[in-house]
């Protein structure tokens, strides 16, 4: 038994899970009801990425999900020098990790604009002035089209991930 490759399915999978699961969670259903909800929403929100471990679990997640990946698909094609590249399962993961690292940039950048739209919230005082909603409405434009990125494009990473051992071309 490989227990290297054993090791870092597991550490792919499981990471894996968390990271797309974690991400359609705060995408779908959590983001959407801190909107909707307005202080109470910006006190949970607060809470959770100041208070909790949820960042440092997420970014911990995704990091390794990833060098899991790319090692194991080293590992399946001699370091990258294989035919097993061209196989349905070669091509497969390759396109499944095409797309993770598409969603992983977007979740990067998804956490970068919730991180400041945090700060700004902290220092708004009542009424925002009028630069205040510029930025914040220049980062909720950003949002629009980034967090469906993210949210698409780990979905179609798990699907590949899911299938690519099954793919015959």
């Amino acid at each position: 038994m490989d227990y290297l490759t054993l090791t870092l399915r597991l550490i792919h999978i499981v990471g894996g899970i968390f990271w797309v699961g974690s991400a359609l969670l705060m995408n779908v259903f959590i983001a959407p009801t801190l909107r909707a909800t307005g202080d109470s929403g910006k006190q949970f929100a607060s809470h959770l990425m100041t208070r909790t471990r949820f960042t440092n679990a997420m970014t911990i997640s995704v990091y390794a999900t990833v060098i899991a990946g790319f090692w194991l698909y080293g590992i399946d094609s001699n370091w990258f020098q294989s035919p097993w590249m061209s196989s349905g399962a070669g091509v497969g993961y390759g396109i499944g990790a095409a797309f993770g690292i598409v969603g992983m940039v977007a979740g990067i950048k998804n956490g970068a604009n919730n991180r400041k739209m945090a700060e700004l919230g902290s220092k708004i005082q009542g009424k925002p002035t009028t630069e205040q909603m510029a930025v914040l409405s220049a980062i909720q434009e950003q949002q629009a089209w980034i967090v469906p990125v993210n949210s698409y494009t780990l979905l179609v990473a798990a699907f590949f991930m899911a299938i690519a051992r099954y793919l015959v071309f």
